[in-house]
């Protein structure tokens, strides 16, 4: 741990690392030991600390970070062995590692003087600048890529908030590609993509393609990730040739039926596959048991438990290799994610159902009509008009846009007052701040939020966004 200079500061640090460090004896002691974990870190304040000080001191302060949660990631094989981690501790693992990274966000845009926040599409390529290096890596001038490695993404639209939030708990990732490199050299990710399928393409490109944050993980069996990634990559290059059947992008998120994919399914039937069923991911699924099944139904959902990009942060048999994220949009990506946590819990805790109008039914339409059209015109008119496949329904169509346009008000709003909160006191607001402000904007309009209409009588409100 680096000293910043802040005692206030060092001293939450130094008592967030004993917390890490301490052993559970059981795993109700666990799930307190993770309550307590996740309580301080959202506990912490700007407001106490010597902001210059910890400014100067913020390079170091990311790898002490970067540290810290591989240190907790690295307890839970552990755990998993003795067979701690129960499903209430493993919901809040999950909490302390999103609000782990949201602390390193902070401190990398404290870095850049919490000035700069664009909006449009990013061209920053992934892992070329402010990379987090696993301690053995940390002398690497860049990040080198090895065949099977597990490339984690967020991107910085509202609907990749949405699909890293899908599920009972939250995640901050919202696709998963995997990397293949051929014997000369040459880098491809292999992915399954809403708009075209199970497909491949040029590592380079997808690490410039409008990105936000990405995790490198890899398989410890260098020989077993490498059959993993040639192994699915001849299969989804074998789809693509003339007059075959593409493999379909899968909406159901059921992992039984293997025709159709999506990402994180994708990387579970390559090293399958390749290690004859003797690693088959995930640990810890993602579950839909709290999710609004009206919303699942429009999106084309009808899994209970699913493989969700997220799950890779848990499972012990993957090691954590490098982080990237772009501190220009962190802070909208923290905005984006807040916003979706408030529109889920709305949906799933007081009853709020989107309404289609119109407009929306028109629109959907529109679009799906454009499935129909052949590849290269719909490549050609994706500027402004997304590309939809055959597969995804009018309905999924219309949820998602629904879902874009009742977040975006939100989230300007939201940007507003984050760039006064900077202007007049120095830093971001805190989440709870966050939660408030958006709770405010439900109450000032308690019929309807976008196209979120409340139902008669709401119920109580939950507690799901309050571990944003």
């Amino acid at each position: 741990m680096h000293a910043s200079g802040c005692a206030a500061f060092d001293y939450d640090f130094r008592r967030l690392v004993s917390l890490v460090e301490r052993e559970p004896r059981t795993p109700d002691e666990l799930v307190r030991l993770l309550d307590a974990i996740y309580e301080h870190i959202f506990a912490v304040d700007f407001a106490r600390y010597d902001l210059v000080l910890l400014q100067e001191a913020a390079p170091a302060l990311l790898d002490d970070f970067y540290d810290l949660r591989l240190a907790l990631r690295g307890r839970i094989a552990d755990w998993y062995a003795q067979g701690r981690l129960n499903g209430r501790a493993e919901a809040r693992l999950r909490d302390c590692f999103r609000s782990l990274r949201y602390a390193t966000d902070l401190i990398g845009e404290l870095r850049n003087g919490f000035q700069t926040r664009r909006l449009g599409r990013s061209k920053r390529v992934a892992f070329a600048e402010d990379t987090l290096f696993h301690p053995d890596l940390r002398d690497a001038t860049r990040h080198t890529f090895q065949s099977g490695d597990i490339l984690l993404v967020r991107g910085t639209i509202h609907n990749s908030a949405a699909i890293a939030r899908i599920g009972d708990v939250d995640s901050q990732f919202s696709h998963a590609a995997l990397i293949y490199i051929d014997k000369r050299g040459r880098q491809y990710v292999v992915e399954a993509l809403i708009a075209d399928g199970a497909t491949y393409g040029s590592l380079s490109y997808a690490l410039s393609h409008n990105l936000g944050r990405a995790v490198v993980f890899r398989h410890p069996d260098a020989d077993l990730a490498h059959r993993a990634a040639e192994t699915i990559f001849r299969q989804v290059r074998r789809s693509r040739w003339f007059f075959r059947r593409h493999i379909p992008y899968d909406f159901s998120m059921e992992l039984d039926e293997t025709g159709r994919l999506f990402c994180s399914k994708l990387i579970r039937l390559a090293y399958a596959e390749a290690s004859d069923g003797g690693f088959v991911m995930p640990a810890f699924p993602t579950r839909f048991h709290q999710a609004s099944r009206d919303f699942l139904d429009r999106i084309g959902v009808t899994a209970v438990e699913t493989f969700g990009p997220g799950d890779m942060e848990l499972e012990p048999r993957l090691e954590a290799i490098a982080e990237w994220r772009d501190f220009d949009r962190t802070s909208n990506l923290r905005l984006q994610d807040f916003v979706m946590a408030k529109l889920f819990e709305w949906m799933e805790r007081q009853g709020y159902t989107f309404q289609e109008t119109p407009w929306i039914r028109f629109v959907s339409s529109m679009g799906r009509a454009t499935a129909y059209l052949p590849g290269p015109i719909k490549s050609f008119i994706a500027s402004f008009a997304p590309k939809v496949p055959l597969s995804m329904k009018r309905e999924t169509i219309a949820a998602l846009t629904m879902l874009h346009y009742t977040a975006e008000p939100l989230f300007r709003e939201l940007q507003k007052l984050e760039n006064e909160s900077v202007r007049e006191r120095g830093y971001p607001l805190h989440p709870r701040e966050i939660l408030k402000h958006l709770e405010d904007m439900r109450r000032d309009a308690p019929d309807r939020v976008g196209y979120l209409r409340s139902p008669p009588e709401t119920a109580l409100p939950a507690s799901r966004a309050q571990t944003a």
